[in-house]
């Protein structure tokens, strides 16, 4: 898989000069789009979007100082179709305009190529299984959330906080589909992952696909096949760390790929740093290829 994926980034690298087809990067590192995305995003710490821009203004900045080419020449060698719309790019990554750059010498930021390796650490062994499951509604009540990689999500928790008794009850009467009893569900709203991406979380039960409440929201789930991963340990902190090593260790050993739809979460509320059991279902679907790096 990793042998893929650097394949994938050669491939991103040499397109960097023009528009890059995100499909055929995709399908050199034998996954779907969405999957590349989201494992790039794991992986990398940042969204391909943001490693793509930054990459062409790693080049754009050399190009713009050596002053070889106009600064319209050099936009459009890397895919922008304005002065305006590259010097906007430009300054994001570099904090100063190409044209001041270019009279002053300033000094730029890089943006390194990327590669991925694999690390052997042996420190995480990880318990699951493979369900495949009918389509399902999930009944609850919907928030949207910065995602936090560390320590408690205010947010969320002031959503839970919020829920008052008569939903809570109403919940439970609905719940009867596996996974059973009160959970959330993440529904990501970008392929990013990076601190303070929004997610619509929900606290709420599985059920029947006709089930309804009128004072409780409905996101429908359709069929498909699951990843489950049981996990024992400090709440949230191995929460946290499982949702990390699934797509930085999990994934890229296995054949599978995540697909579009809601992330489930079960988990007994405990105090802080205590121990709880927690259940993680991820939506996936099983790749063409076989895993392993």
């Amino acid at each position: 898989m990793l042998e893929r994926l650097n394949q994938a980034l050669n491939h991103l690298e040499a397109s960097l000069e023009g528009e890059i087809d995100m499909a055929e990067v995709a399908r050199i590192a034998a996954v779907s789009e969405y999957h590349f995305r989201r494992l790039f995003s794991a992986l990398a710490g940042m969204p391909l979007p943001v490693y793509v821009r930054r990459r062409r203004m790693t080049l754009a900045g050399a190009e713009v100082l050596a002053g070889e080419l106009t600064l319209l020449d050099v936009a459009v060698r890397y895919g922008y179709g304005s002065g305006e719309a590259f010097a906007r790019a430009f300054r994001s990554v570099h904090g100063i305009g190409p044209g001041e750059a270019r009279r002053t010498g300033a000094v730029l930021t890089a943006q390194p190529r990327m590669s991925f390796r694999v690390v052997v650490e042996g420190s995480t062994t990880m318990r699951y299984r493979i369900v495949e499951k009918e389509s399902f509604r999930i009944v609850g009540k919907k928030a949207r959330v910065p995602l936090v990689h560390e320590g408690v999500n205010a947010a969320a928790a002031a959503h839970v906080e919020s829920l008052d008794k008569q939903a809570i009850v109403r919940m439970k009467e609905l719940s009867g589909r596996e996974p059973e009893g009160i959970l959330s569900a993440a529904v990501y709203l970008t392929d990013s992952r990076e601190e303070g991406a929004e997610a619509d979380y929900w606290i709420g039960v599985a059920t029947g696909p006709e089930a309804a409440a009128e004072e409780l929201d409905a996101l429908d789930v359709p069929a498909g096949t699951w990843a489950v991963f049981d996990n024992h340990g400090p709440y949230p902190s191995a929460l946290q760390g499982l949702w990390r090593d699934v797509f930085t260790q999990w994934f890229p050993s296995n054949s599978y790929m995540s697909r579009p739809g809601p992330e489930l979460l079960r988990t007994q509320p405990v105090e802080i740093g205590a121990e709880t059991d927690s259940q993680l279902w991820i939506p996936v679907v099983r790749g063409s290829g076989s895993g392993g790096a």
